[in-house]
């Protein structure tokens, strides 16, 4: 498709306008409207025989057509002489390194995400808008801001990849659980997610972690929904649908790095992920050990939604009691979260007290914003009130 071979050129051809020029925000303008052009053009013209060099091109004379209307004459020359060069002047790839620059820390985490979708994505405002229900207008303001903000910074890599895996897994995430709207995914985020992080799991073992995160959180992804589009929990699915290539090649990947370099968290989350696709049934799960590895990522990450799932594991290792004794420091933490009297509810269902659990199902459902998920809580509030 011509939409997929954009999206996999656009990060290089980014990477080398900004570079050229040393303005992001005018380089990536400048590739925008070459894939506009590519949108137009190509679908009569036939596809190019060097689709990147063609994109690179028309970039460039979009870029140096607005440095001729908007800069001085000493100014202008100076950036038309440096960019009009051969297409293939610059082999090397900077896709990282604008990976790196959309993901800068000094952007909010929402600018983030929204200029990695778009700068290395290669979606559309109008697209990301969708993905996230907002106007198409809020996210336009967004981008432009996150754009403005980067102005002047330095373009290239640095060492720490710290934000711009955070930024792919969150948009991962978005795709695999969507938070708000009719549908439980958005495999298009979740797809572009997987296809980004690949181009950085070369570099170091929590990269190569993070993939195989994806790969094997995703495989999973078939069996998550009924036909009529209903949620069912791990422990109802259909293991035969799960996408065994995904498994062996997330698994081939977290294996090969597993214990190499500085242990984060996507190494222990990817270990996690992997024991539930190694396991054949739900029952033969090696809860202990996924218990453990919970235990080590709360202490690595701090995050309570960790120590939330934590105590899912140890109510199937140890009992719902001793699950639902680690929920007691978490009520602050995760006030108003609907995830909260989810769990909640279903260590009290495990413990044999329907009335708690149907009274904690039904305030969960009236707090989440995914429609999926509120009608899975209702139906288990139903079942239990029967």
């Amino acid at each position: 498709m011509i939409a997929d071979l954009l999206r996999e050129h656009a990060p290089a051809v980014l990477g080398v306008l900004a570079r050229r020029c040393g303005s992001f925000d005018d380089a990536e303008d400048a590739v925008q409207e070459a894939l506009l052009a590519a949108h137009l053009h190509w679908p009569v013209d036939g596809v190019p025989d060097n689709p990147r060099g063609w994109l690179l091109q028309t970039a460039s004379r979009k870029l140096i057509d607005a440095i001729r209307g908007e800069q001085a004459r000493r100014r202008r020359e100076e950036l038309v002489s440096r960019l009009d060069r051969p297409v293939d002047a610059y082999p090397a790839d900077d896709t990282l390194a604008v990976l790196m620059m959309c993901c800068h820390p000094d952007l909010p985490p929402s600018s983030q995400v929204a200029l990695t979708l778009r700068a290395a994505g290669g979606l559309t405002t109008a697209e990301i808008a969708a993905a996230f229900l907002v106007p198409e207008a809020t996210m336009a303001q967004r981008i432009s801001r996150a754009k403005q903000k980067l102005r002047g910074r330095p373009f290239g890599p640095s060492t720490d990849l710290t934000s711009l895996r955070r930024v792919l897994y969150l948009i991962f995430n978005e795709g695999y659980a969507v938070s708000a709207g009719r549908t439980l995914h958005r495999v298009e985020l979740s797809a572009e997610a997987i296809r980004l992080a690949r181009r950085i799991s070369h570099v170091d073992a929590e990269s190569a972690a993070l993939l195989a995160l994806m790969l094997l959180t995703d495989a999973r992804r078939p069996a998550r929904t009924s036909v009529d589009g209903d949620l069912i929990p791990l422990e109802e699915q259909d293991r035969a649908l799960w996408n065994r290539n995904l498994i062996v090649e997330g698994i081939g990947i977290f294996d090969a790095v597993a214990g190499t370099g500085t242990v984060g968290e996507y190494q222990l989350q990817a270990a996690i992920a992997a024991l539930h696709c190694r396991a054949p049934t739900f029952e033969t799960t090696d809860w202990p050990q996924i218990a453990a590895l919970y235990g080590l990522l709360a202490r690595v990450t701090g995050n309570p939604v960790v120590s939330l799932n934590r105590a899912v594991a140890v109510a199937m290792s140890d009992g719902p009691a001793a699950g639902l004794a680690l929920l007691d420091d978490l009520g602050d933490q995760l006030a108003g979260n609907h995830r909260l009297d989810a769990v909640r509810a279903h260590l009290h269902e495990q413990a044999g007290d329907p009335s708690t659990a149907a009274r904690l199902y039904a305030a969960a459902a009236a707090r989440t914003s995914s429609l999926p998920e509120r009608r899975y809580l209702t139906m288990r509030a139903a079942r239990l009130r029967r």
